[in-house]
C-alpha cells in the first residue's frame, strides 16, 4: 500500500500547497483508480498522519518550507532526516508530522511504513490567504506530476 498525505493550512496561503496537491490526487484517483494506494488531506493534525500511515509500505507526505530557501524550491527528503521526537506539551496543535514519524514507528514499529519520502516546496506567503502564490503553483505542478509517476509505478 501506498499512502499520499497532503499537509498544511488552507487558510494560510502557500502553507496549504500540501493540502491542495493531496486534493488534486484524489479527483486524480477518482477518474483513474489504483487499488493501492490511499491519498488523506491531513491539514495540520499530525495524530492523523499517524493513523493514516499506518499499515503501508510507503508513505509520501507534502508539505510547505520555510527555510529561507528559494520561493518554490522543491525539496525531497528522506523521511528518517526529517523525523522528530515531539517536546513534552499539553496540546496537540503542536504534535507535527514529523514527530508522528517518530511516534508511529515507536508505537506501530513493522506496521508503520519505512520508506518514507517527503516533499517540502518553499513558501512565498505563509500569511492569510485562499490563494497560492504563482511561483509556489508552479511548484505545486511539478510535485503533482512527480508523484503520479510514483502512483503510476505502484
Amino acid at each position: 500500500m501506498l499512502t499520499i498525505i497532503g499537509c498544511g493550512n488552507l487558510n494560510r496561503s502557500d502553507d496549504a500547497v500540501g493540502v491542495i496537491i493531496a486534493q488534486r490526487l484524489q479527483k486524480y484517483l477518482a477518474k483513474n483508480p489504483h487499488p493501492n494506494v490511499q491519498v488523506y488531506d491531513c491539514g495540520t493534525a499530525g495524530m492523523e498522519v499517524m493513523f493514516q500511515a499506518r499499515g503501508s509500505k510507503k508513505l509520501v507526505i507534502i508539505d510547505a518550507s520555510s527555510t529561507g530557501s528559494e520561493v518554490g524550491a522543491v525539496f525531497q527528503v528522506p523521511g528518517e532526516e526529517l523525523t522528530a521526537l515531539p517536546e513534552p506539551s499539553y496540546n496537540l496543535h503542536d504534535f507535527r508530522w514529523d514527530h508522528a514519524l517518530a511516534v508511529g514507528r515507536k508505537i506501530f514499529q513493522d506496521d508503520f511504513p519505512q520508506d518514507v519520502t517527503v516533499y517540502l516546496i518553499e513558501a512565498a506567503n505563509l500569511d492569510f490567504g485562499l490563494e497560492l502564490s504563482p511561483v509556489v503553483q508552479n511548484s505545486a505542478d511539478l510535485v503533482f506530476e512527480k508523484i503520479i509517476k510514483i502512483i503510476r509505478n505502484s
